[in-house]
C-alpha cells in the first residue's frame, strides 16, 4: 500500500513538473515574442477576400471557416507580419489568358487593399523591410503583399512595375506549371525552358531594378540554378522545405540549401503537410479530390459564382476526408536540418496558410507561437529564434532595396 502511495506520489509530481515547465515555455515565448518581429512570408489569404462573407477583422474559428488568417488570430498567435499573395493560377498563355490573368491579379489586389483598410486601427499595407518595426510598436498587424506566379505580367515587363507600385515585393516565378518566364518544378509535361526563359532573365534583371525580391519557391532546379547566375541581389523561397526529409520536386536538395548560402538568400520553410512529411496512402481522399477536380474543370476558366461554389465543395471534402498531418515538431525537424546543413542565418518560416498549409499544432495563425515554443523546447536561443521568425529573411529584403538605389 506504501508502495502505490509512493508511487502516485512520484507520478503526481511527474506530472506537476511537466506542466510548470511547459508554462514556463509558453511564458518564455511569450516574452521573446514581446521583443521580436515575426514574419510569415507567404499565405493565399487572399483568396478569402472574394467572399463577401469572410472578415479577416474578425475571429474566423477554423473549423467552421476553413480560413487560417485574419487580424484577430494573427494577434493570438502573436504573428506581427504575414506576406498575402496574390495568387493566379496557370491557365492559358495567349493574349486572351494574359489579359484574364492581369485583369483577375488587378481585381485581388484591389480587393486586398480595401479589406486591409477597413481595419486601420488593427493593420496596415507595409511596403519596406523596415516598416513592420514602427507598425508592431503602433499595436498592429504588417501586411506585406507578393504576387505568386508570374503569369499575369504576360509578355509585358513592363507590368512587373505595376505591380511593384500597387505592393507587390516579391514575385513567385511560377506556379505549378510552366510559364513563360521559367519552368516549374511540378509541372507533368516536364521543362520546355530548361530554366530561365530569355524573358524571365529580363524579368529578375527587373526586380533587381526596382527592389523587388525574386522568390524560387515552385521553380524548378534548373530554373532556380539560372536565378542564382542572373540576380544580382539575395533571393528568397518564401514556402518551400528540404527534400532530404520530404522527397518533393518542391522542396530544396542540400546542392541548392548549399548554393542558397553562397547567394546569402534564406528558405522560409513551408509547413503544408505534404512537403514535410510524407503522406500516407488514402485512397478515398484522394478519390473524392479527383472526382472534385474533375467536376470543377480542374478549377480553370470558372465564373465567381462556380469557384465559390468550388471552394465550399473543397472545405466540406477536406472535413469529410481528413487526413494525418504532420506536426509542428516535424516542422521544426526541418528547420534544424537547414541549420545543421547550411547555417542559422539561412532559414525563415512561410506557412502558405490558405493555401494548403497547416499542421497539427499549427492549424491556423492563431497557433503560431507553438513553433516557438518547439523551438525553445530543442534549446535555441532569443537571438536565433528572432532570425528565424523575421531578422534572417528581412536582411535580404533590407539587401534587395539596398541594391535598388546604389
Amino acid at each position: 500500500m506504501k508502495l502505490k502511495a509512493v508511487n502516485f506520489l512520484i507520478i503526481s509530481f511527474i506530472i506537476v513538473f511537466t506542466s510548470c515547465k511547459q508554462e514556463s515555455l509558453e511564458e518564455k515565448a511569450e516574452k521573446i515574442h514581446d521583443e521580436i518581429v515575426s514574419i510569415d512570408t507567404h499565405t493565399d489569404t487572399p483568396l478569402n477576400f472574394l467572399d463577401p462573407d469572410f472578415d479577416i477583422g474578425k475571429w474566423n474559428d477554423y473549423e467552421n471557416s476553413r480560413t487560417r488568417i485574419d487580424f484577430p488570430r494573427m494577434e493570438a498567435g502573436r504573428l506581427d507580419a504575414v506576406f498575402m499573395a496574390v495568387f493566379i493560377g496557370q491557365r492559358a498563355r495567349n493574349a486572351e489568358g494574359n489579359q484574364q490573368a492581369k485583369e483577375r491579379a488587378l481585381e485581388i489586389f484591389d480587393a486586398l487593399h480595401k479589406k486591409v483598410n477597413e481595419y486601420p486601427e488593427m493593420a496596415e499595407i507595409a511596403y519596406h523591410a523596415d516598416d513592420v518595426y514602427a507598425i508592431k510598436k503602433a499595436g498592429k498587424r504588417a501586411v506585406y503583399i507578393g504576387l505568386e506566379n508570374g503569369y499575369p505580367i504576360g509578355n509585358d515587363i513592363n507590368m512587373v512595375k505595376k505591380f511593384y507600385d500597387l505592393g507587390a515585393r516579391y514575385i513567385t516565378l511560377s506556379h505549378t506549371r510552366n510559364n513563360d518566364i521559367c519552368d516549374s518544378s511540378t509541372d507533368p509535361n516536364g521543362q520546355e525552358n530548361n530554366g530561365l526563359s530569355d524573358f524571365g532573365k529580363e524579368i529578375v534583371e527587373e526586380m533587381n531594378k526596382l527592389g523587388m525580391i525574386v522568390d524560387v519557391s515552385h521553380i524548378s532546379d534548373s530554373a532556380y540554378l539560372d536565378v542564382l547566375k542572373v540576380s544580382k541581389a539575395p533571393i528568397i523561397a518564401s514556402h518551400s522545405s528540404v527534400r532530404a526529409l520530404c522527397n518533393s520536386p518542391r522542396n530544396f536538395s542540400d546542392e541548392m540549401l548549399y548554393a542558397l548560402k553562397e547567394k546569402g538568400g534564406v528558405i522560409q520553410i513551408c509547413i503544408l503537410s505534404d512537403y514535410i512529411k510524407e503522406a500516407k496512402p488514402y485512397p478515398a481522399r484522394d478519390s473524392a479530390f479527383k472526382a472534385l477536380r474533375e467536376k470543377y474543370n480542374h478549377f480553370d476558366g470558372l465564373s465567381e459564382e462556380e469557384h465559390q461554389k468550388a471552394v465550399m465543395e473543397w472545405r466540406k471534402t477536406d472535413k469529410m476526408f481528413p487526413k494525418e498531418l504532420a506536426t509542428v515538431s516535424d516542422v521544426v525537424d526541418h528547420i534544424d536540418y537547414v541549420v545543421k546543413t547550411i547555417g542559422i542565418d539561412y532559414v525563415g518560416i512561410g506557412t502558405d496558410f490558405d493555401g494548403g498549409g497547416g499542421v497539427e499544432g499549427c492549424l491556423d495563425a492563431s497557433q503560431m507561437k507553438n513553433i516557438t515554443i518547439e523551438l525553445l523546447r530543442r534549446g535555441y536561443t532569443k537571438n536565433e529564434i528572432k532570425k528565424i521568425w523575421g531578422e534572417n529573411f528581412l536582411r535580404v529584403f533590407r539587401q534587395v532595396e539596398q541594391y535598388a538605389v546604389k
